[in-house]
């Protein structure tokens, strides 16, 4: 069965639609948590629920969970390109889970992001604000980095599974194709006595 175009089009403006509102709202939490933080927490770190959270502001040069603090401007330039392929590949979004996970992805990536470009020392080169701290989990992290450790978790669950990022698993490829399957071949034709190559002539033929 043949997909209705308009119906597909419909699809790909609500998941392009969902994702981009998943981006906005991890970027917003990320950057009103930054901002709250660099303006309320005190100088010490402060713990939570019985030591079980911490709050405690530290500067990031490196990427998530302090990973590579000596090439700070060549991971911009990395999550700049990890940022153009999501908004590259999302015309094919037709999964929910998908649209999702890269939407956090999408987020995460852009709240970094945002500290690298505008925070000191300068462009490219800024330190992210990281203020989250679990017990016995040995890095500090963000709302930022939250979100783009669900996506990943997100994205390797729906490869195990065989999701497709237009929604289809592998079984699946001729529905997504829109082709039907092909009809069985049809048996040959059975050989009668008058069919074959070799066949006796006829009594008139034989007359004539």
């Amino acid at each position: 069965m043949i997909a209705d175009p308009v119906q597909l089009q419909t699809r790909r403006i609500l998941a392009l639609t969902v994702m981009f509102c998943v981006a906005v709202i991890v970027l917003i939490a990320d950057a009103i948590s930054k901002a709250q933080v660099l303006a309320r927490l005190p100088g010490h770190p402060v713990r939570l629920l019985d030591g079980l959270v911490t709050l405690d502001l530290t500067f990031n040069a490196g990427a998530a969970f302090g990973v590579g603090t000596s090439y700070t401007a060549i991971i911009a330039v990395i999550v700049l390109g990890v940022i153009a392929y999501i908004i590259r590949i999302a015309r094919r979004l037709r999964s929910l889970a998908w649209t999702i996970a890269l939407g956090l992805l999408l987020g995460g990536a852009m709240g970094n992001l945002g500290d690298r470009l505008f925070r000191a020392p300068g462009p490219l080169r800024g330190q992210v604000v990281d203020w989250i701290n679990l017990q016995n989990f040995p890095w500090t992290f963000n709302l930022a980095d939250a979100s783009i450790t669900c996506a990943a978790v997100l994205i390797a669950v729906l490869a195990l599974r065989g999701t497709r990022i237009d929604g289809t698993a592998p079984a699946h490829s001729a529905d997504r194709t829109g082709g039907a399957p092909a009809a069985p071949a049809a048996p040959p034709p059975a050989i009668g006595p008058r069919d074959g190559a070799a066949r006796l002539p006829d009594r008139d033929e034989w007359a004539s």
